[in-house]
């Protein structure tokens, strides 16, 4: 068989595994705004949609990484192709742990149904889980395309969202001191909210991954982050 041919025949493969990971990173824009919307017009229905939908999700990952480990064991990559193999697994797994997010959300949104809202932090957690939904097409996006500046960009998007995180932290801290009662909600409130600002990082890490693609070299390991709930007292 020639190297033409063998080089050809690894193109094809690449190309139906990166098809699969577009798919999957469809299904988790879709699993990050259902649970977000669910959350605030607290729809039990879309919310058990978004549980039962991360099983595609993690379907697609197993899919990923099986025809990933043949193309691997049949085509022996070059050092540059196999590069471009395991960024397919790592992207792959950020997005799965990105849906195991959104279905976390979804989970808790089961107990924030039947108590009073919190002010509107529900509005503003799906404003939140916006910004990391437009964060992760674009993200995507600069992986297809092979953008390291759009993967900059998003990079460096992901302060907002760590930011918004900070200001939800202080509100609800505030909340529960002033309204003991809201305790449980406010609790509820606060992890998904950790969950949604975890999203963001994943997504930072898939614009990372097309930064070491098309540069060779890997972003700062010391990214500054906004959140700086770790500090408070």
């Amino acid at each position: 068989m020639s190297e033409q041919h063998i080089a050809s025949a690894f193109d094809r493969e690449l190309e139906s595994i990166q098809a699969h990971i577009m798919k999957m990173g469809g299904l988790v824009e879709e699993a990050i705004g259902a649970s977000a919307k669910a959350l605030e017009t607290r729809d039990e229905e879309l919310a058990l949609k978004v549980r039962a939908d991360d099983k595609a999700i993690d379907a697609l990952e197993e899919v990923i990484d099986e025809e990933a480990a043949r193309l691997i064991a049949l085509r022996a990559p070059t050092a540059i192709d196999l590069r471009l193999v395991l960024s397919v697994l790592k992207v792959a797994g950020n997005l799965e742990r990105i849906g195991d997010y959104a279905k976390n959300i979804a989970k808790r949104n089961t107990v924030l149904i039947t108590v009073p809202p919190v002010n509107d932090s529900a509005a503003a957690l799906r404003r939140m889980a916006r910004e990391v939904e437009l964060m992760l097409k674009d993200a995507l996006d600069s992986y297809i395309q092979r953008d390291a500046e759009l993967a900059a960009d998003v990079i460096e998007r992901d302060r907002e969202v760590d930011q918004m995180y900070n200001a939800l932290f202080r509100e609800f801290l505030t909340f529960m001191a002033e309204e003991p009662r809201s305790i449980t909600s406010c609790m509820h409130l606060h992890f998904i909210a950790k969950n949604i600002e975890r999203m963001g990082d994943h997504v930072t890490s898939i614009a990372e991954q097309v930064v070491y693609l098309v540069t060779g070299e890997r972003p700062e390991e010391s990214r500054p982050k906004a959140d700086t709930t770790s500090l408070t007292a």
